[in-house]
């Protein structure tokens, strides 16, 4: 890895007359991790161009950026008939070219170029490389079959998420990632989050997730009033520090105590609901700490509320022994669920669970398979999903499209309504066309939010929404009194409107007890990671010699299964290399390369080179079991 400082001295940046940076001064060290923040359009994607060498500065200067292997991931894939795997695997140029060239010289007979790439290979450990992919592809949530699907059998979200895997396959001394989270679900997130604590290069990231940029970087950047300024810590840090910061400037007390005052009033109703489930209390502690935080999103330019809803119906809706899926298929069965007035419910479950199945099914856009869906009479629904923002009308202004909901509606009523989403002047009555995806998301929770629904429907309702919309969100869904129903990725946003969390998996719903760390653990274990080892409580009692032989039989007995899982990759180990000795020893007689033993050296260089592979798989598989090993013995 190639240890480098970047220095950006005194950058100039405009987009058209647009000035994005002026006199930007600031030091990457090599290996660092950080977050680049900064409202929708204030020139993030802009720098990321820059660096990348796409936009020139209009003055000022970079160094350190020579030589330096850049990996970034790309917003757009294009249509091929390419498979998932091979497109991914060409993350990685060089051994891409090799897997090319090795291919073709066995295809066409040219076995001793073959035998000096299979070299080649060995030396860049090429024979993992479709391992690599795999693990890749089935960490970001891709299924089994994916590698051998053509490209062009994916979505839109889909293909983004080859393009991330396509990034970390890319040899790197510098990652650049702009929005990675944007598609991923909570479990991928998660998966995430572990492969880039490991990346040794020089992290620069874009993202308004919180808990993932707290989980990753050590260091936020954001852009304000044209400069780039740097702070230690993560995000966390970054605005307890800009709380402090803001909280001395005289100017903005008013609005800082009615912002604080709004908080204080939430924690007041909710104190009295929160007795009982782990996740209650959890949402307690952080409207709490959003008492003290409240100063640092006091300058946002978001600020809604929903409003009073009418009349309700209790229950809001039902399911009864639900049988949920599509064309006949079914995914989820036996679902039996009431929403009644104030239910505010987290789903939770890995992809491809059923999660948007449910919800889907609940606002009736999913017919049943089996059981009864029951609304009430009184029950308004607002439902958000990433397909609203594609059936927004391009060519009309942000005031049309609610004006359409409500022709009686008065024009400056409709203005002053879109000024809380930062829809302000040419913005709220020009055609949306030129919108960010940012903004057609904010428009599509307007518009959900003006109807006045009493339940909420809100499937990743976070995807580009920046940091300052994501508070005015969760702030406007504390408030909120109808029902909620939500699935997203930002776990943020599920722990601060949450009172109760469903698990989708197997086939089934069910309530989840716990709270979201130990969620988060659980996804992590399937990962094989150190989260699944449990540690006994600190200060605990002394155990009496008895308990600790029982515990200590119990322990052997539990890690037995893996122990002989380890014997026989062992074994399995020195039979290749067995076999492989034996092999090259053959290889290494002149006489197979005589012209008469064409067949044989081509069948020879071929057992090699699936023995290398199988030597490298079991050497991973034998690496993975002695870690898993070593996560599940107690230490001492």
């Amino acid at each position: 890895m190639r240890g480098q400082m970047i220095i950006l001295r005194d950058i100039e940046l405009r987009r058209g007359s647009k000035l994005l940076l002026q006199g930007a001064n600031v030091t990457l060290q090599p290996g660092q991790k950080l977050a680049l923040i900064g409202a929708n359009g204030s020139g993030k994607s802009s720098l990321f161009s820059m660096l990348m060498g796409r936009l020139q500065a209009d003055a000022g200067a970079i160094e350190g950026m020579n030589n330096l292997r850049l990996a970034h991931m790309a917003q757009e894939v294009a249509t091929t008939e390419e498979t998932a795997g091979r497109y991914v695997l060409q993350g990685d140029a060089r051994l891409a070219s090799l897997c090319a060239e090795l291919e073709a010289a066995e295809g066409s007979g040219d076995f001793q170029r073959a035998a000096a790439l299979h070299s080649k290979m060995e030396e860049a450990d090429g024979y993992s490389i479709e391992n690599r992919v795999q693990r890749l592809l089935q960490g970001l949530g891709f299924a089994p079959d994916a590698a051998t699907r053509p490209v062009s059998d994916f979505s839109g979200g889909w293909r983004i998420r080859l393009n991330l895997a396509r990034a970390l396959m890319t040899p790197s001394d510098m990652l650049l990632l702009d929005e990675p989270t944007n598609h991923l679900d909570l479990d991928a997130t998660l998966w995430l989050e572990q492969w880039l604590q490991a990346y040794p290069g020089t992290l620069l990231m874009i993202s308004h997730d919180r808990d993932f940029i707290d989980a990753t970087c050590e260091r936020i950047l954001s852009i304000e009033s044209e400069q780039l300024q740097s702070w230690k810590g993560n995000y966390s840090d970054y605005e307890r520090l800009r709380a402090e910061m803001l909280a001395n400037q005289q100017a903005s007390f008013e609005k800082q105590q009615q912002r604080i005052a709004h908080v204080e009033d939430f924690v007041r109703r909710f104190r009295y609901k929160a007795t009982k489930a782990r996740q209650a209390q959890s949402r307690l502690k952080e409207l709490e700490r959003m008492q003290q935080l409240a100063p640092a999103h006091i300058d946002s330019p978001f600020n809604f509320v929903f409003p009073p809803a009418g009349k309700s119906s209790d229950p809001l809706l039902r399911l009864d022994e639900a049988g949920l899926g599509y064309a006949g298929k079914p995914i989820l069965q036996n679902v039996t669920l009431m929403l009644r007035p104030g239910s505010r419910i987290g789903l939770l479950g890995k992809n491809g669970a059923g999660k948007s199945t449910l919800l889907k099914s609940l606002i009736g856009r999913l017919p049943l398979l089996a059981g009864t869906r029951q609304a009430g009479e009184h029950c308004r629904i607002g439902y958000f999903d990433q397909q609203q923002l594609e059936a927004l009308d391009l060519q009309a202004s942000a005031a049309l499209h609610v004006q359409r909901l409500s022709p009686e509606a008065r024009d400056q009523d409709i203005l002053n309504f879109l000024g809380g989403f930062n829809f302000r002047g040419d913005t709220a009555t020009q055609p949306i066309a030129p919108f960010s995806g940012g903004e057609k998301a904010r428009l599509a929770l307007a518009l959900v939010v003006w109807q006045k629904p009493n339940l909420l429907v809100l499937d990743e309702p976070t995807n580009h929404l920046d940091l300052d919309m994501r508070n005015a969100m969760e702030m406007a869904l504390q408030g909120y009194e109808g029902a909620l129903i939500l699935v997203s990725h930002d776990r943020h946003l599920l722990r601060n409107t949450a009172d109760e969390l469903l698990l989708v998996h197997d086939g089934v719903v069910e309530e989840y007890e716990d709270d979201l760390r130990a969620y988060e653990k659980w996804i992590l274990g399937s990962y094989r990671t150190s989260d699944t080892a449990a540690s006994p409580a600190p200060g605990g009692p002394e155990l009496s010699a008895k308990v600790r032989r029982q515990q200590a039989a119990a322990e052997r007995e539990r890690l037995r299964p893996l122990q002989r899982e380890i014997v026989q990759t062992e074994k399995a180990l020195a039979q290749a290399e067995q076999a492989l000795a034996v092999l090259q020893a053959r290889l290494a007689d002149p006489a197979v390369y005589t012209e008469s033993s064409t067949r044989e050296l081509a069948d020879l260089v071929r057992e090699e080179g699936a023995l290398k592979a199988q030597q490298a798989l079991l050497e991973e598989q034998w690496l993975a079991q002695q870690e898993e090993l070593e996560t599940l013995t107690p230490a001492g």
